[in-house]
């Protein structure tokens, strides 16, 4: 049976092994330590707690391994971006949309109303909606979700067999030294701390391209394609020429974690500019490009 969505949030899914719980509160509770027991309760008498028919549950209810419950998120006082997201476009398969900087794109952290799938679920009164690609939540710029479940694995491909040709740009300080344009390839992995991305020696496995678009005294304005697809790629290829970019929290020094306190003052200066591949469904040549800006601009 097909979980319903609420005021635009699907249901998490949770699986319950065999375990010592008395009830399927204690479970949540000992699962999920974050969320205290009285949250817990109040998501019961919410009924925002489901079993896999999709009925209630009560929060007394006897543990039952070998079973599932589906939970919906929800952030009391959710704090509210600056910013609303746009869309580019959008047809019977396809919507692109403009996020801003400081936006996930699907529920996460502080952010589940506010994200951008559950904003364009609300504008569009489609719940099958669902991100073709992601975008780090400091980035800004376009983002593509799909329409149409039968869609989906044709738009996927785009990006699995690199048919999507993605232009960002990005702030960072100039070098004169450094010889533009250029391809950067490396080696990325997960760093130690989980939500970082480090280069090490071995096969390269990201490519990215990069070109200087314009110059303002020490700082500069470029142009970034990646080739692949890996997670911070731009981020951690530009630190590595010496060049990290402006505003950017984690790299080349932690100055805030990822559940800290915004600076929407200082947003990173990273925009997914354009996107541009040949339409699987329709079989149209499609080009889409964000209105956002960064402090320097073309």
């Amino acid at each position: 049976m097909r979980i319903p969505t609420r005021h635009g949030v699907g249901a998490s899914r949770v699986s319950l092994p065999v375990g010592p719980w008395p009830t399927v509160l204690d479970f949540l509770v000992a699962r999920m330590p974050d969320i205290s027991r009285d949250e817990w309760l109040q998501r019961f008498n919410d009924q925002l707690v489901l079993n896999e028919e999709a009925q209630p549950v009560a929060a007394t209810q006897a543990y039952t391994p070998h079973t599932k419950l589906y939970y919906y998120r929800h952030i009391a006082n959710e704090p509210v971006l600056p910013e609303k997201a746009s869309i580019v476009f959008e047809d019977a398969h396809l919507i692109v949309a403009d996020k801003p900087h400081f936006m996930p794109v699907t529920p996460a952290g502080r952010y589940v109303q506010q994200s951008l799938l559950v904003q364009l679920k609300h504008l569009t009164g489609n719940d099958a909606l669902v991100p073709l690609h992601r975008i780090d939540r400091e980035t800004a710029g376009l983002v593509m979700f799909g329409k149409r479940l039968q869609d989906r694995d044709a738009y996927h491909a785009l990006f699995r067999d690199k048919e999507m040709h993605k232009v960002y740009e990005a702030v960072a300080a100039f070098n004169p030294a450094l010889e533009l344009p250029r391809t950067h390839i490396s080696r990325l992995q997960p760093d130690p701390l989980f939500f970082k991305t480090q280069e090490v020696v071995g096969e390269p496995n990201s490519e990215t391209r990069i070109s200087l678009l314009k110059v303002e005294e020490s700082r500069a304005l470029y142009q970034l394609e990646p080739i692949s697809g890996k997670r911070h790629q731009l981020r951690v290829h530009m630190m590595a020429l010496g060049l990290p970019l402006e505003g950017d929290q984690f790299y080349p020094t932690v100055l805030r974690g990822p559940d800290a306190q915004e600076d929407f003052n200082n947003p990173l200066q990273l925009l997914a500019k354009s996107v541009a591949f040949t339409d699987p469904v329709t079989g149209e040549a499609r080009e889409f490009h964000s209105a956002l800006r960064l402090k320097i601009h073309a």
